[in-house]
């Protein structure tokens, strides 16, 4: 449990837990051990090194890099020294990169040794660009970290952090556009720390291993490990996703607690290696990110033998929003649902108009309290747009019951419209896994003179398989409406997704709409 009187913000951690117990492992990662007292000694130099650069509230601090333990002591020193830790998607393409950077302007760039071109390209055409720190690796247009850490003094700057500085700049995926940069202060982690700790899937005893496997970039990857240091657990991280490694660590790191993208299960149910891998310390698995099939979930369950969770939120929310628990996932009717709000957080399905409908109908998702955050960096139309009525407006068609419980659609710019009826592809998705054959599917709808919009399945055979496309939608025919079946299926190797796990349709669709006028 979270001590929430000595952690009043996320940058005490480090100086709390080595308090308590400095010598205790806070992060492992390839072999590399750092404890809570490594950790709170070198966010103090951090922050200290920035404040001697001149920077401290108001500024940016940019980071690209893989998974690597040494992004939580930048984290927590760019927390204490006030300033805000802009961690930037490694898997974007330089020009991409560039915009980022030219829309959060961060003073200084820490950068790990894979993306050391990849920045160089990224900074080449920036009218100011920020100095270039190696985080680890070396390069001669990098200065080393060490260098620029210099004899900056380990003990805690003088300065405290204010509950409304920003802390986070986390930039989403833009598979609809241009990224935003979603600005997450002191006070929306606080709201985090106080409420999640309640949540099954963020309650983590003192000692036990919780594994990151979601990128540092990422939200989930990011609270995941917040969480974990908060309650003085021991992360075990991963650089790079790999099923039978991740499978491995399970076992001899005795893991208790990982959060995975519903695409990163279903790879660990198909690897050879999770037949036999040792599970025996895992207590929760939880998912969220992307929406997940029930044939999945139902294998993974009995493969794993842990309590599941599934978080529904965004980054605009720091990740919150609704949870449906272990003992939720056994009601009859409830394992599609997204679960019940969190402790302190309201939900509702929102109309048209923006107000509140009743159980059963379908409308948008919309979350408030204090999880959500203030406003998008350099982007008042769109803030005002997305926090219209004092909701943060997921862009999420659902419905809720009447025992409370949540239940997601799909994307509502993800809908298809096919002779007036609208489809969601999620639906269809989690209709058609199961089907023999099908390892992966993607929904996406496609011209039809005749409906206006045509589904159409895009299925990645299972090894070794030729399933046969009558068959896939037959079976898809039995689970669902007739009309909301795809009318055609065509094979890929694989699916296009985002770091988080999400399909991107957009790029699915675009062969199929080329040389149109409009893309629906």
């Amino acid at each position: 449990m979270i001590d929430l009187v000595a952690i009043q913000l996320l940058a005490d951690v480090p100086a709390v837990q080595a308090a308590r117990q400095g010598a205790a492992i806070a992060v492992r990662q390839d072999g590399r051990e750092t404890t809570y007292a490594e950790l709170s000694a070198t966010a103090n130099r951090i922050a200290n090194a920035l404040r001697a650069q001149g920077i401290g509230a108001g500024e940016r601090v940019a980071v690209l890099t893989k998974n690597h333990d040494g992004w939580y002591p930048l984290f927590f020193g760019t927390a204490l020294a006030r300033a805000c830790l802009a961690p930037i998607n490694s898997r974007l393409a330089a020009g991409e990169i560039a915009f980022i950077l030219g829309d959060a302007a961060p003073r200084v760039l820490l950068v790990g040794e894979d993306f050391f071109d990849t920045a160089l390209e990224a900074v080449a055409g920036l009218a100011n660009p920020p100095e270039l720190v190696a985080l680890y690796g070396e390069h001669p247009a990098f200065r080393p970290f060490a260098a620029w850490l210099g004899d900056a003094s380990a003990s805690a700057p003088a300065e405290r952090p204010q509950l409304s500085d920003p802390v986070l700049q986390l930039y989403t995926s833009g598979t609809t556009g241009l990224p935003k940069g979603v600005v997450l202060d002191n006070a929306n982690y606080r709201s985090f720390l106080e409420h999640g700790a309640k949540v099954d899937g963020f309650a983590y005893d003192e000692g036990e291993t919780v594994m990151i496997v979601m990128p540092l970039f990422h939200v989930a990857g990011t609270n995941i490990s917040f969480a974990a240091l908060a309650q003085g657990g021991r992360i075990e991280l991963i650089k790079d996703f790999n099923a039978a490694e991740a499978i491995r660590l399970m076992g001899e790191q005795g893991v208790c607690h990982a959060f995975l993208a519903p695409a990163m299960i279903q790879m660990m149910l198909q690897d050879p290696a999770a037949e036999n891998g040792n599970y025996a310390t895992l207590r929760t698995i939880a998912y969220g990110a992307s929406p997940i099939a029930e044939d999945v979930l139902r294998r993974a369950r009995a493969r794993f033998g842990c309590g599941f969770v599934q978080f529904y939120g965004m980054t605009e929310s720091t990740g919150g929003g609704s949870y449906l628990s272990p003992a939720d996932h056994d009601l009859p009717g409830k394992l599609t649902s997204c679960g019940r709000p969190w402790p302190g957080t309201e939900m509702a399905i929102l109309g048209p108009d923006g107000a509140p409908l009743g159980e059963g109908e379908i409308g948008e998702i919309a979350i408030r309290g204090g999880i959500v955050m203030r406003r998008y960096w350099n982007r008042d139309a769109a803030t005002a747009e997305t926090l219209a009525g004092g909701w943060l407006h997921t862009g999420d068609v659902g419905y809720r019951d009447a025992d409370g419980f949540y239940y997601v659609h799909d994307r509502i710019k993800d809908m298809i419209v096919s002779g007036g009826e609208n489809v969601y592809p999620a639906e269809v998705e989690g209709a058609i896994m199961g089907c023999p054959g099908v390892a992966d599917v993607a929904v996406i709808g496609v011209p039809d003179d005749k409906w206006g919009e045509a589904v159409k399945a895009l299925v990645v055979p299972a090894a070794g398989e030729q399933p046969d496309p009558a068959r896939i939608i037959q079976w898809a025919r039995q689970r669902i409406a007739h009309y909301k079946a795809p009318k055609s299926v065509d094979f890929i190797p694989a699916l296009p997704r985002n770091p988080s796990g999400k399909i991107l349709r957009r790029e699915l669709r675009a062969p199929f709409w080329e040389g149109r006028s409009r893309a629906v």
